[in-house]
Protein backbone atom coordinates (compact mmCIF):
# COMPACT_ATOMS: atom_id res chain seq x y z
CA UNK A 1 0.00 0.00 0.00
CA UNK A 2 2.94 2.33 0.58
CA UNK A 3 3.76 2.24 -3.13
CA UNK A 4 0.16 2.99 -4.02
CA UNK A 5 0.09 6.00 -1.71
CA UNK A 6 3.24 7.31 -3.36
CA UNK A 7 2.00 6.74 -6.92
CA UNK A 8 -1.46 8.33 -6.59
CA UNK A 9 -0.87 11.99 -5.92
CA UNK A 10 -3.79 14.14 -7.06
CA UNK A 11 -7.48 13.91 -6.31
CA UNK A 12 -7.97 12.98 -9.99
CA UNK A 13 -5.55 10.05 -9.52
CA UNK A 14 -7.47 8.74 -6.54
CA UNK A 15 -10.84 9.18 -8.22
CA UNK A 16 -9.74 7.20 -11.27
CA UNK A 17 -8.29 4.45 -9.10
CA UNK A 18 -11.42 4.26 -6.95
CA UNK A 19 -13.79 4.01 -9.90
CA UNK A 20 -11.68 1.24 -11.43
CA UNK A 21 -11.54 -0.69 -8.17
CA UNK A 22 -15.27 -0.21 -7.44
CA UNK A 23 -16.21 -1.47 -10.90
CA UNK A 24 -13.85 -4.42 -10.63
CA UNK A 25 -15.30 -5.37 -7.25
CA UNK A 26 -18.91 -5.20 -8.51
CA UNK A 27 -20.02 -3.14 -5.56
CA UNK A 28 -23.73 -2.61 -5.09
CA UNK A 29 -25.14 0.91 -4.90
CA UNK A 30 -28.48 2.12 -3.62
CA UNK A 31 -27.78 4.07 -0.45
CA UNK A 32 -27.57 7.51 -2.01
CA UNK A 33 -25.75 6.88 -5.29
CA UNK A 34 -26.28 4.43 -8.14
CA UNK A 35 -22.84 4.16 -9.77
CA UNK A 36 -19.13 3.82 -9.00
CA UNK A 37 -18.16 7.35 -10.07
CA UNK A 38 -20.66 9.19 -7.86
CA UNK A 39 -19.89 6.91 -4.93
CA UNK A 40 -16.16 7.52 -5.24
CA UNK A 41 -16.63 11.29 -5.57
CA UNK A 42 -18.84 11.33 -2.48
CA UNK A 43 -16.39 9.38 -0.32
CA UNK A 44 -13.29 11.28 -1.43
CA UNK A 45 -14.80 14.75 -1.03
CA UNK A 46 -16.15 13.81 2.39
CA UNK A 47 -12.77 12.50 3.54
CA UNK A 48 -10.97 15.63 2.36
CA UNK A 49 -13.59 17.90 3.97
CA UNK A 50 -14.41 19.48 0.65
CA UNK A 51 -17.85 20.73 -0.52
CA UNK A 52 -19.85 17.78 -1.81
CA UNK A 53 -21.00 19.75 -4.85
CA UNK A 54 -17.61 21.17 -5.90
CA UNK A 55 -15.33 18.62 -7.57
CA UNK A 56 -13.81 20.35 -10.62
CA UNK A 57 -11.70 23.01 -8.84
CA UNK A 58 -9.93 20.33 -6.80
CA UNK A 59 -9.33 17.56 -9.34
CA UNK A 60 -5.67 18.38 -9.91
CA UNK A 61 -4.90 19.32 -6.33
CA UNK A 62 -2.01 17.31 -4.86
CA UNK A 63 -2.93 15.53 -1.65
CA UNK A 64 -0.66 15.39 1.37
CA UNK A 65 0.49 11.95 2.45
CA UNK A 66 -1.85 12.07 5.45
CA UNK A 67 -4.75 12.90 3.14
CA UNK A 68 -3.80 10.07 0.78
CA UNK A 69 -3.76 7.58 3.63
CA UNK A 70 -7.17 8.78 4.80
CA UNK A 71 -8.64 8.46 1.30
CA UNK A 72 -7.16 5.00 0.89
CA UNK A 73 -8.59 3.92 4.24
CA UNK A 74 -12.19 4.88 3.44
CA UNK A 75 -12.04 3.47 -0.09
CA UNK A 76 -10.61 0.18 1.21
CA UNK A 77 -13.38 -0.06 3.80
CA UNK A 78 -15.95 0.37 1.04
CA UNK A 79 -14.24 -2.30 -1.03
CA UNK A 80 -13.32 -4.90 1.57
CA UNK A 81 -16.13 -4.56 4.11
CA UNK A 82 -18.78 -3.56 1.56
CA UNK A 83 -20.12 -1.00 3.99
CA UNK A 84 -22.67 1.44 2.58
CA UNK A 85 -21.12 4.86 2.06
CA UNK A 86 -23.51 6.41 4.59
CA UNK A 87 -22.10 4.24 7.37
CA UNK A 88 -18.57 5.30 6.44
CA UNK A 89 -19.38 9.02 6.36
CA UNK A 90 -21.93 8.83 9.21
CA UNK A 91 -24.39 10.91 7.24
CA UNK A 92 -27.24 10.53 4.78
CA UNK A 93 -29.24 13.09 2.87
CA UNK A 94 -32.89 13.38 1.89
CA UNK A 95 -32.99 16.36 -0.44
CA UNK A 96 -31.32 19.27 1.38
CA UNK A 97 -31.69 17.61 4.80
CA UNK A 98 -28.68 15.91 6.41
CA UNK A 99 -29.10 13.16 8.99
CA UNK A 100 -26.68 11.30 11.21
CA UNK A 101 -26.74 7.52 10.63
CA UNK A 102 -24.84 4.46 11.77
CA UNK A 103 -25.38 0.71 11.76
CA UNK A 104 -28.19 0.96 14.33
CA UNK A 105 -30.58 2.21 11.63
CA UNK A 106 -31.18 1.59 7.94
CA UNK A 107 -29.83 4.23 5.62
CA UNK A 108 -32.66 6.74 4.98
CA UNK A 109 -34.34 6.29 1.62
CA UNK A 110 -38.03 6.86 1.20
CA UNK A 111 -40.52 8.16 -1.30
CA UNK A 112 -42.09 9.99 1.62
CA UNK A 113 -39.29 12.55 1.51
CA UNK A 114 -40.56 13.78 -1.86
CA UNK A 115 -44.21 13.65 -0.79
CA UNK A 116 -43.55 15.57 2.41
CA UNK A 117 -41.65 18.22 0.47
CA UNK A 118 -44.98 18.84 -1.29
CA UNK A 119 -46.94 18.76 2.01
CA UNK A 120 -48.70 15.55 0.87
CA UNK A 121 -50.80 17.48 -1.62
CA UNK A 122 -53.41 17.02 -3.00
CA UNK A 123 -54.49 14.56 -0.30
CA UNK A 124 -53.92 17.13 2.43
CA UNK A 125 -55.28 20.48 1.27
CA UNK A 126 -54.07 22.64 4.16
CA UNK A 127 -50.95 21.74 6.18
CA UNK A 128 -52.23 23.84 9.08
CA UNK A 129 -55.14 21.39 9.53
CA UNK A 130 -52.77 18.60 10.58
CA UNK A 131 -52.59 18.90 14.36
CA UNK A 132 -51.45 15.40 15.31
CA UNK A 133 -49.16 13.18 13.22
CA UNK A 134 -47.35 9.89 13.63
CA UNK A 135 -44.22 8.54 11.98
CA UNK A 136 -44.41 4.79 12.55
CA UNK A 137 -41.18 2.77 12.23
CA UNK A 138 -39.25 6.02 12.45
CA UNK A 139 -35.70 4.58 12.38
CA UNK A 140 -33.32 7.54 12.26
CA UNK A 141 -36.19 9.98 12.77
CA UNK A 142 -35.67 11.53 9.35
CA UNK A 143 -39.31 11.38 8.24
CA UNK A 144 -40.58 12.72 11.56
CA UNK A 145 -38.29 15.71 11.07
CA UNK A 146 -39.58 16.24 7.54
CA UNK A 147 -43.15 15.98 8.88
CA UNK A 148 -42.39 18.73 11.38
CA UNK A 149 -41.12 20.90 8.52
CA UNK A 150 -44.16 20.14 6.33
CA UNK A 151 -46.84 20.53 9.03
CA UNK A 152 -45.88 23.42 11.33
CA UNK A 153 -49.02 23.10 13.48
CA UNK A 154 -48.57 19.39 14.15
CA UNK A 155 -47.58 17.65 17.34
CA UNK A 156 -45.64 14.60 16.16
CA UNK A 157 -45.00 11.17 17.64
CA UNK A 158 -42.16 9.04 16.26
CA UNK A 159 -42.36 5.32 17.06
CA UNK A 160 -39.92 2.46 16.73
CA UNK A 161 -39.45 -0.92 18.35
CA UNK A 162 -35.66 -0.55 18.46
CA UNK A 163 -34.15 1.39 21.36
CA UNK A 164 -30.96 1.70 19.31
CA UNK A 165 -32.84 3.33 16.44
CA UNK A 166 -34.55 5.74 18.82
CA UNK A 167 -31.15 6.81 20.17
CA UNK A 168 -30.12 7.78 16.63
CA UNK A 169 -33.47 9.50 16.09
CA UNK A 170 -32.99 11.51 19.28
CA UNK A 171 -29.64 12.79 18.01
CA UNK A 172 -31.17 13.94 14.73
CA UNK A 173 -34.22 15.50 16.36
CA UNK A 174 -31.99 17.44 18.74
CA UNK A 175 -29.76 18.53 15.85
CA UNK A 176 -32.83 20.09 14.20
CA UNK A 177 -34.05 21.69 17.44
CA UNK A 178 -37.30 19.74 17.42
CA UNK A 179 -37.25 18.08 20.86
CA UNK A 180 -40.37 19.99 21.90
CA UNK A 181 -42.40 18.98 18.85
CA UNK A 182 -41.35 15.39 18.15
CA UNK A 183 -41.94 12.80 20.86
CA UNK A 184 -40.09 9.49 20.67
CA UNK A 185 -41.92 6.37 21.78
CA UNK A 186 -40.62 2.82 21.94
CA UNK A 187 -43.43 0.55 20.82
CA UNK A 188 -44.14 -2.57 18.82
CA UNK A 189 -46.15 -0.79 16.15
CA UNK A 190 -49.17 0.78 17.89
CA UNK A 191 -49.17 -1.30 21.08
CA UNK A 192 -47.92 1.42 23.44
CA UNK A 193 -49.92 4.32 22.01
CA UNK A 194 -52.95 3.86 24.28
CA UNK A 195 -55.77 6.06 22.96
CA UNK A 196 -53.67 8.45 20.91
CA UNK A 197 -55.31 9.48 17.62
CA UNK A 198 -53.77 11.19 14.61
CA UNK A 199 -54.84 13.29 11.64
CA UNK A 200 -51.97 11.78 9.65
CA UNK A 201 -49.99 8.57 10.00
CA UNK A 202 -47.12 7.64 7.71
CA UNK A 203 -45.33 4.33 7.90
CA UNK A 204 -42.27 3.08 6.04
CA UNK A 205 -42.27 -0.41 7.58
CA UNK A 206 -40.09 -3.44 6.97
CA UNK A 207 -41.43 -4.92 3.72
CA UNK A 208 -38.70 -7.13 2.24
CA UNK A 209 -39.95 -10.59 1.29
CA UNK A 210 -38.18 -13.76 2.41
CA UNK A 211 -36.92 -14.45 -1.13
CA UNK A 212 -35.58 -10.91 -1.44
CA UNK A 213 -33.90 -11.10 1.96
CA UNK A 214 -32.07 -14.23 0.85
CA UNK A 215 -30.81 -12.41 -2.25
CA UNK A 216 -29.76 -9.12 -0.64
CA UNK A 217 -26.35 -7.74 -1.67
CA UNK A 218 -23.68 -7.58 1.02
CA UNK A 219 -24.17 -3.82 1.43
CA UNK A 220 -27.75 -4.28 2.64
CA UNK A 221 -26.76 -7.00 5.09
CA UNK A 222 -25.02 -4.38 7.21
CA UNK A 223 -28.42 -2.82 7.93
CA UNK A 224 -30.58 -4.05 10.85
CA UNK A 225 -32.60 -7.07 9.72
CA UNK A 226 -35.40 -5.90 12.03
CA UNK A 227 -35.90 -2.89 9.76
CA UNK A 228 -36.04 -4.93 6.54
CA UNK A 229 -37.51 -8.42 6.88
CA UNK A 230 -41.29 -8.82 6.93
CA UNK A 231 -42.09 -12.48 6.39
CA UNK A 232 -42.64 -14.60 3.32
CA UNK A 233 -44.60 -12.02 1.33
CA UNK A 234 -43.25 -8.86 2.99
CA UNK A 235 -46.59 -7.93 4.52
CA UNK A 236 -46.32 -9.16 8.12
CA UNK A 237 -46.13 -5.61 9.46
CA UNK A 238 -48.67 -4.18 7.01
CA UNK A 239 -51.30 -6.76 8.04
CA UNK A 240 -50.90 -5.88 11.71
CA UNK A 241 -50.94 -2.18 10.95
CA UNK A 242 -54.17 -2.25 8.95
CA UNK A 243 -55.88 -4.28 11.67
CA UNK A 244 -54.83 -1.99 14.51
CA UNK A 245 -54.75 1.48 12.98
CA UNK A 246 -58.44 2.51 12.69
CA UNK A 247 -58.77 3.37 16.39
CA UNK A 248 -55.68 5.60 16.15
CA UNK A 249 -56.97 7.80 13.32
CA UNK A 250 -59.14 10.86 13.83
CA UNK A 251 -62.48 11.07 12.04
CA UNK A 252 -60.91 12.24 8.79
CA UNK A 253 -57.50 10.76 9.44
CA UNK A 254 -55.31 9.37 6.67
CA UNK A 255 -52.81 6.51 6.64
CA UNK A 256 -49.95 6.40 4.12
CA UNK A 257 -47.82 3.25 3.87
CA UNK A 258 -44.71 2.70 1.75
CA UNK A 259 -44.37 -0.83 0.34
CA UNK A 260 -41.73 -0.44 -2.37
CA UNK A 261 -42.12 -2.91 -5.22
CA UNK A 262 -44.83 -4.91 -3.42
CA UNK A 263 -47.87 -3.19 -4.90
CA UNK A 264 -49.10 -6.35 -6.64
CA UNK A 265 -48.71 -8.35 -3.44
CA UNK A 266 -50.65 -5.72 -1.48
CA UNK A 267 -53.48 -5.65 -4.02
CA UNK A 268 -53.74 -9.43 -3.95
CA UNK A 269 -53.71 -9.57 -0.15
CA UNK A 270 -56.35 -6.86 0.35
CA UNK A 271 -58.66 -7.07 -2.70
CA UNK A 272 -61.62 -5.45 -0.91
CA UNK A 273 -59.73 -2.53 0.60
CA UNK A 274 -60.11 0.72 -1.40
CA UNK A 275 -56.49 1.75 -1.65
CA UNK A 276 -55.25 4.84 -3.45
CA UNK A 277 -51.76 4.52 -4.92
CA UNK A 278 -49.72 7.68 -4.48
CA UNK A 279 -47.09 8.57 -7.06
CA UNK A 280 -43.89 10.30 -6.02
CA UNK A 281 -41.61 12.09 -8.50
CA UNK A 282 -39.08 9.23 -8.44
CA UNK A 283 -41.46 6.29 -8.30
CA UNK A 284 -45.04 5.30 -9.03
CA UNK A 285 -47.12 2.87 -7.02
CA UNK A 286 -44.74 2.62 -4.05
CA UNK A 287 -47.02 4.21 -1.42
CA UNK A 288 -50.67 3.57 -0.73
CA UNK A 289 -53.19 5.79 1.01
CA UNK A 290 -56.27 4.64 2.89
CA UNK A 291 -58.70 6.67 4.97
CA UNK A 292 -60.15 5.83 8.36
CA UNK A 293 -63.59 5.48 6.81
CA UNK A 294 -62.32 2.88 4.35
CA UNK A 295 -60.64 0.92 7.12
Amino acid sequence: MSQLVDELVTLRDWLRWAVSRFNDANLFYGHGTDNAYDEAVWLILHTLHLPNDRLEPFLDARLTRVERLAVLNILEQRLVRRLPAAYLTREAWLGPYRFYVDERVIVPRSYFAELLAEHMTPWITDPEHVHTALDLCTGSGCLAILMAEAFPAADIDAVDLSADALAVARRNITDYGLDERIHLIQSDLLESLDDRRYDLIICNPPYVTADSMAALPAEYRHEPELALAAGDDGLDIVRRLLAEVPRHLTEHGLLFVEVGHNADIVEAAFPDLPLTWVDAPSGEGKVFLVSRDAL
